[in-house]
């Protein structure tokens, strides 16, 4: 799935400068070592380019108002993995009982952690990571059942809230296993948020119970205790808790393991007073909150249950040899859900961090291994921030190569490029070449998953290319995945050759609607004259004639200036965000003005170099600050959007460089690193009224 058509696959070509003679003998090696290889396939499969071309989705009637559906599921939508399995505690006992020995969760060793001073003074914290311990099928199942058995003896009903606020591990899915085998509605919250956001979480839910780790208990949870009432009990998945005595009268801290020993010497016959039905509440999630307070979604076993079986039928050959590295949050339905596909078909889950990911990942100490070169997973998720950050890490080192090095990978590069698009394959190019590439996420990744904001076509078309394995994009949102479309903001449904609209999304995926929300679910829900439900997700899509979705637009990105033009900011900000001059970028307009003006985070080693080049010097405050620093980072800018076919209007006229980066920390990006558009207009008012004149 494209984003926004802003970047045409035949547009991209990275330039060489490589000795012609020796330009034509390498390509000739090439292009003989990939024929040779491809020829025993060609007459045996079905080539890329005939699958590529083959029509993936139909709509289902022929109004213009019709929904679309996979041409496999014409007839009826996916709902269920395995017969009979309709609640998720079902699935796992039928995984369980398939794979019991199997390996299942894995945790790093922690062998050494030590103080690590920068130049700058900061102090960084550096690990020396070990092997991965591992949990079979049976031991989380065992686990899973004594700690919601302990959870039960602490009081928590059936059908009643029990909050997690936890960092992704092993412990996090065991307690939400648990959760699902003893009908307990699990209340899920990223551990980024800020204080007021979990307040609000926890008391909107009138929990008692929480879980959390030892880490957040003590720099988070501590302060906003006494603002939550109705806690009573908090359970740390690790370490011990600190004195009860720090804590209001009433509230109880327990170790994980302390609840499992009570669960396990509880009788034989204190077994789960209520087994989930699949109309129940499975979890309420709240979303991230890139637009105000977070929303509680109800998603239903069935919902769950219907959307990873879609996903499952994505994920060819899915079985017992894969391994998921998991590392983003598990409180974003993205995680859950590749996580709940990965322990129903038998892979194993090996856990990781984004600051232990790599051997170069911030937390690594230097010369040791980060978790993809342990683990050497087979599946792995990323959020687009994630995925532009590697592309620029490799397009950084291949700056720094020598001129043969750099022209060689260029030539691979275009050369797979091409090949790709007739429907080859380049095992020459994929052995020799992208093999250092590959190395960075382990050598072994054979699918990437990509979602949570759109992914650019620039850095699709890398990964895809240099790590050698499908770069899928999954559309789909907290509250729902799948599609459908309908009139909305100058697109029509009529329009041709692509229909155009808004996506509405149908299915026993779309969910409850939102907790103790009912105005906003009546808003964003609906229901048809048959009885089938429906998300309008809000987003601006069109069909090609394959039935492959594209999203181009966003409605909340879409702003009418003075003139009576429509920018689309989210179009602005992928044509611009891939520069190696920029990190990230967040654009903005409004219908008083008749220009655009943006927000750039700029990369610190590119904007210092390019300082030097004009001979501007200072601290890192002080260039980010400077008005000639912000003109000669705007040229760039310019000289990009023309590249990218921006309309004029579209271009920023005027710029504010940030010496900060936008972190989850920050509260200016959300968990999956998407702009907080109202957080970051309040952060830069003053910036705003100053590149606009104060009114």
């Amino acid at each position: 799935m494209n984003n926004h058509g802003s970047s045409k696959p035949s547009s991209m070509k990275l330039k060489h400068t490589i000795n012609p003679i020796l330009l034509y003998f390498i390509q000739f090696i090439i292009s003989l070592y990939t024929v040779l290889t491809y020829i025993p396939y060609y007459f045996l499969s079905e080539s890329r380019q005939e699958k590529s071309n083959r029509t993936k989705a139909k709509p289902v009637n022929s109004t213009p108002d019709s929904a679309y559906r996979s041409v496999n599921s014409l007839d009826g939508l996916a709902s269920v993995l395995y017969p009979g399995c309709d609640t998720l505690d079902k699935v796992f006992m039928h995984a369980k009982n398939k794979f019991k020995d199997k390996r299942l969760l894995g945790t790093r060793e922690i062998l050494n952690e030590e103080d690590e001073v920068q130049p700058n003074g900061k102090v960084f914290k550096k690990v020396i990571l070990g092997s991965y311990n591992w949990l079979s099928y049976e031991d989380v199942f065992v686990r899973a059942f004594n700690f919601g058995n302990g959870l039960q003896m602490l009081g928590q009903k059936p059908k009643t809230n029990i909050a997690i606020f936890c960092e992704t591990r092993a412990e996090w899915m065991v307690a939400a296993q648990a959760c699902f085998m003893y009908n307990f509605q699990l209340v899920t919250l990223y551990a980024t948020l800020g204080g007021p956001a979990v307040v609000h979480g926890l008391n909107e839910t009138e929990v008692t119970n929480i879980i959390t780790s030892k880490e957040l208990l003590q720099t988070k949870l501590k302060d906003i205790v006494s603002l939550v009432p109705r806690l009573r009990h908090i359970i740390t998945v690790d370490g011990k808790p600190p004195t009860w005595s720090e804590f209001p009268k009433g509230v109880i801290v327990h170790t994980m393991a302390a609840v499992q020993a009570l669960g396990a010497k509880a009788s034989v016959e204190n077994k789960p007073l209520s087994k989930p039905t699949p109309s129940d509440i499975a979890v309420i999630m709240y979303t991230s909150g890139s637009t105000g307070i977070p929303k509680g979604v109800m998603i239903s076993h069935s919902n769950i249950i219907a959307g990873i079986t879609g996903m499952a039928e994505r994920i060819p050959e899915l079985g017992e040899k894969d391994v998921y590295i998991g590392y983003l949050p598990l409180a974003h339905v993205l995680e859950l859900s590749a996580e709940l596909v990965c322990l129903s078909h038998g892979c194993r889950i090996g856990y990781s961090s984004p600051q232990t990911l790599a051997d170069q990942s911030s937390k690594i100490k230097k010369g040791s291994k980060g978790d993809t070169s342990m683990l050497k997973p087979t599946l792995m998720a990323a959020v687009p921030e994630i995925m532009d950050r590697i592309y620029k890490n490799v397009m950084n080192k291949v700056n720094e190569m020598s001129s043969f090095q750099r022209n060689l990978f260029i030539l691979a590069y275009n050369y797979k490029m091409e090949q790709i698009s007739k429907g080859h394959s380049t095992p020459l190019c994929d052995s020799f070449i992208f093999r250092k590439v590959r190395g960075l996420l382990g050598g072994n990744i054979r699918l990437l998953l990509c979602g949570g904001a759109p992914l650019s076509a620039t850095t699709q078309r890398f990964m895809n290319i240099c790590f050698c394995c499908p770069v899928g994009q999954g559309y789909g949102l907290t509250e729902s995945c799948g599609a459908g479309t309908i009139t909305e903001g100058g697109y029509f449904n009529t329009d041709k050759p692509h229909p155009r609209g808004e996506i509405l999304i149908g299915g026993q995926n779309v969910t409850m609607g939102y907790y103790k929300n009912e105005a906003k679910t009546k808003a964003d829900f609906f229901e048809d004259e048959n009885g089938q439900r429906w998300l309008c997700t809000g987003d601006i899509g069109e069909f090609d004639p394959d039935g492959c979705l594209k999203i181009i637009d966003r409605k909340k990105d879409l702003v009418k200036l003075q003139a009576g033009e429509y920018v689309s900011l989210g179009k602005v900000e992928a044509a611009l965000k891939n520069l190696p001059l920029i990190d990230n970028i967040c654009a903005y307009a409004n219908s008083y003005h008749s220009y655009v003006i943006g927000f750039v985070v700029p990369n610190q080693k590119e904007l210092t170099e390019l300082a030097r080049k004009k001979g501007l010097t200072g601290t890192w405050e002080e260039l980010c600050n400077s008005s000639e620093m912000e003109n000669e980072v705007l040229k760039v800018l310019s000289e990009a959007a023309v590249s990218a076919s921006l309309e004029k209007f579209e271009i920023p006229v005027k710029i504010r460089l940030s010496p900060e980066p936008w972190t989850p920390e920050t509260g200016l990006v959300t968990d999956a690193f998407k702009l907080k558009r109202k957080e970051l207009k309040t952060h830069y008012q003053a910036d705003i009224e100053r590149m606009y004149g104060r009114k």
